[in-house]
């Protein structure tokens, strides 16, 4: 799963050879017409004697390559294989016909830039997905059906390709604290660059983290909510609690603490609330359910 991610979803990481093959007249229905019920099938038509062939093929096969399983490129030989060709109308080569279900759909005529084979991709196969966009993508959807493990197998893997992977590190450091585990969350913030210290997908987590070693030092809720429920007004065991309840997942009821609290004493800790509540909704992040419905009490609050 992970390698297939990593490699555009059809062939192993490394692999080009289902990607880039030769075929033959025999071989054509098999490698042409039934793969090209699958994904685009991008025929390269050449010959050894022919110069600007030997100029089009390592570009084409540079940006199928680059296509990630998108679409696969074969090759063929006229001289020896002639008669596909002769079928297809072509009379001057390097020649690339498209198939796709079985049919030509595209294609073009000689030794083209290599800005227009892509955008011939583009039109049969759609927009081509980094493949590293496409794994972390895959890991943010495993997180979401809670197979933990397989994201993380997946974060690793990327790291192991590109160790400065922010995407990545940040997933990863996010797992570790989700688990708990707030010192290996730290460690793997600390694989960051320094250049890419500042890079927005970090700020997040580093605002989650914080949370988290605030919270860490509380201790037991009970005595807060305690102090809470016999003084309204003791703002920062009120504000204490407010940390407490979103460590422990409860958020919706850390935010109306927040709220109560602004609404008591807006000036207190130079509007401590009101920079608390910006903190979760940054660690939350911006579509979070919590988070809308904090800014939206909030706004409410400020704006009546």
């Amino acid at each position: 799963m992970l390698n297939d991610t990593l490699a555009g979803g059809s062939a192993p990481a490394g692999d080009t050879g289902t990607l880039i093959k030769d075929t033959t007249t025999a071989g054509f229905r098999q490698d042409v017409i039934a793969e090209s019920m699958q994904r685009p099938v991008l025929v390269d038509f050449w010959a050894p004697w022919c110069g600007p062939c030997k100029q089009l093929t390592p570009v084409l096969e540079k940006v199928v390559k680059e296509a990630a399983g998108a679409v696969v490129l074969v090759k063929m030989n006229i001289d020896e294989h002639p008669s596909i060709a002769g079928q297809l109308g072509i009379q001057s080569i390097p020649a690339v016909i498209v198939f796709q279900k079985g049919q030509p759909v595209d294609g073009f005529m000689g030794a083209v830039p290599e800005s227009q084979i892509k955008d011939l991709i583009a039109r049969v196969a759609g927009p081509v997905q980094d493949p590293v966009e496409a794994a972390i993508a895959e890991a943010a959807g495993l997180i979401e059906e809670g197979d933990l493990a397989g994201a993380s197998e997946i974060y690793a893997a990327i790291l192991e390709q590109q160790p400065d992977n922010v995407a990545a590190l940040a997933g990863l450091a996010k797992l570790q604290l989700d688990a708990g585990e707030v010192e290996n969350a730290k460690r793997v913030l600390a694989m960051v660059p320094e250049a890419k210290a500042s890079d927005p997908a970090l700020a997040g987590i580093r605002a989650a983290l914080e949370l988290a070693e605030q919270a860490a030092s509380l201790g037991d809720l009970a005595g807060l909510q305690r102090e809470v429920e016999a003084n309204p007004d003791a703002h920062q065991a009120r504000f204490d609690l407010a940390l407490g309840l979103a460590a422990r997942g409860e958020r919706g009821q850390a935010v109306d603490h927040l709220i109560e609290l602004r609404k008591r004493d807006k000036d207190w800790n130079e509007d401590g609330a009101r920079k608390q509540l910006l903190q979760f909704f940054e660690a939350w992040g911006v579509m979070d359910p919590d988070t809308i419905r904090g800014r939206r009490k909030l706004s409410a609050l400020l704006f009546s």
